[in-house]
């Protein structure tokens, strides 16, 4: 989904031809770092609606974005690990969105480029976005790979976070209007899977077929601890999981669907076309 692909420069550092990085802050106290995201909150509500983004309006309001993104790169890595588990939940989560607006921004309005991938208004036209450009934040050096993948998946272990980061696609789940908070985190990762798989883009029905993002294809095996134990005989754990996400998470009638033992699953194909706000001609 959102991986091997592409990368874009933070505010807060200086990129060359090459996607040699250079850091141009000094990090401030980690005590005064924000966990309530009021500038973030302010940034989002401005420019999010209805899961869609006003990327020209935010590329107007740079100056702002780039002060929400300077954020997470004056936090120190020691001060990060002190936070509790959803606090860190909620900044890299956070973070990983962020950096995405910046890479759309920067880029912005985006243009088929060499990739040769489609569509011609995708993320994926951006080079690099994705596994080359880093932002440093928390004392390293990260891209968004290294966010999804090497941090979020595996320290935190909660398949949720594929329903709240975002890949700047109609595909993917939509971006909230609001930050990630630690207080509220598992009620909003919840009511990210409940809101995604309700659209057509999550989950439709076809008769006995389930038609599910491509989401769970690509990451269905994150879901299995926690949701693919224990498969009913000739299911695959996967499988399982898929059903069961549906079960808890989608609309009445795919629920009721992923509860028929002969129920079959397809994929969706996957949106890539630019999340953006439709304006007039």
């Amino acid at each position: 989904m959102r991986s091997t692909i592409f990368l874009a420069c933070a505010a807060f550092a200086v990129c060359g031809p090459a996607g040699i990085t250079t850091p141009a802050l000094v990090a401030a106290s980690p005590q005064a770092f924000d966990h309530t995201y009021v500038p973030y909150a302010a940034l989002l509500a401005r420019h999010v609606h209805g899961g869609r983004v006003d990327y020209q309006g935010l590329a107007a309001d740079r100056p702002a974005l780039a002060d929400v993104a300077s954020g997470f790169g004056a936090v120190g890595g020691a001060a990060e690990r002190a936070w509790s588990r959803d606090e860190r939940l909620a900044f890299w989560i956070n973070a990983y969105n962020v950096f995405t607006l910046q890479a759309i921004v920067q880029h912005y309005p985006i243009r088929a480029g060499w990739s040769g991938l489609g569509p011609r208004n995708s993320v994926r036209q951006i080079a690099g976005v994705w596994d080359r450009l880093t932002w440093r934040v928390a004392g390293r050096e990260v891209t968004l790979d290294d966010i999804e993948h090497r941090i979020l998946r595996p320290e935190f272990k909660d398949p949720r976070i594929h329903f709240a980061v975002n890949c700047a696609s109609v595909g993917c789940p939509p971006l909230r209007s609001e930050p990630y908070r630690a207080g509220a985190i598992s009620a909003q990762l919840d009511a990210n899977a409940r809101s995604y798989l309700a659209s057509p883009q999550g989950v439709r029905v076809d008769g006995k077929a389930l038609l599910v993002t491509s989401i769970l294809k690509w990451y269905g095996d994150d879901f299995v601890e926690r949701f693919g134990a224990a498969p009913p005989a000739g299911r695959a754990p996967t499988d399982a999981a898929i059903l069961r996400v549906v079960e808890a998470f989608g609309p009445a009638p795919a629920a009721a669907l992923a509860r028929d033992p002969a129920v079959r699953i397809r994929f969706l194909d996957y949106d890539w076309s630019l999340n953006d706000v439709a304006r007039p001609r």
